[in-house]
């Protein structure tokens, strides 16, 4: 991070702040951070919280219920898998995890390619995992507006990610509305007509604008760490969770 001269930082892990156990990060500005995975109408949204506690909190028992249904829906993805002739186990996935403390899809995809099973995790999604092929469990995670209003009673600041992935913008409206603080408008794969569009959203809605690299995965962040952005963009942000 110092390399890339990141000198403010969250680390939003999905569903889960175990990360904060091991920062270490002298002469840098942490803020403690979460992604809640959310589904509205079929389709999963993501939230962020800043500002969060990383100790007990209103929040703590949300994601404790995400990541249980993530583990049954490891369940159902190896069997759809084993199924279809791809004999990956349980335990291959977990052991892609680190823990298995926020499984998801990309775990699985890992254990797919490291037994040979597919060439790389983007085929793995592409031909296994995605809607309507054999290794798909649907997600049945909380609501944007629970997400939001949960991050709001933990003292925390709830943002949209990463607008540009959604399918259906017209969320973005809604939740606007009822307790939204904030819009990652500076986003790896945003065009700049993309970040344009999202600044005038952030503006007419009076949300704060955020940046996210998304690092951890490089469909998304091929830069890895940290995102180039004015502060003045980002000031009020900042402002909200220093």
């Amino acid at each position: 991070m110092r390399a890339r001269g990141v000198s403010w930082f969250s680390i939003t892990d999905h569903d889960t702040t175990r990360a904060y156990v091991a920062v270490d990060a002298p002469g840098q500005r942490v803020i403690p951070g979460i992604e809640i995975n959310t589904t509205w109408d079929g389709s999963e949204v993501h939230i962020l919280g800043y500002g969060i506690p990383t100790g007990p909190s209103p929040l703590g028992e949300v994601v404790e219920r995400n990541r249980a249904h993530r583990r049954d829906r490891i369940d159902v993805m190896v069997a759809g898998l084993n199924g279809a002739g791809y004999p990956v186990t349980v335990d291959q996935v977990l052991a892609e995890s680190g823990g298995g403390h926020a499984l998801g899809r990309p775990h699985v995809a890992k254990a797919l390619v490291r037994n040979g099973m597919v060439r790389d995790v983007q085929m793995a999604f592409d031909q296994l995992l995605s809607r309507g092929k054999p290794g798909y469990a649907p997600s049945h995670h909380i609501t944007p507006l629970e997400a939001i209003e949960v991050v709001r009673a933990s003292g925390g600041v709830p943002v949209l990610a990463h607008p540009g992935r959604l399918k259906d913008e017209a969320i973005l409206d809604d939740l606007a509305e009822r307790g939204l603080a904030g819009l990652e408008v500076f986003y790896p794969t945003h065009t700049p007509q993309m970040t344009a569009h999202f600044r005038a959203k952030a503006t007419r809605f009076g949300l704060v604008m955020t940046a996210g690299s998304d690092f951890h995965d490089e469909r998304w962040g091929a830069r890895a760490v940290g995102v180039d952005v004015e502060e003045a963009d980002v000031r009020p942000f900042l402002d909200l969770v220093a």
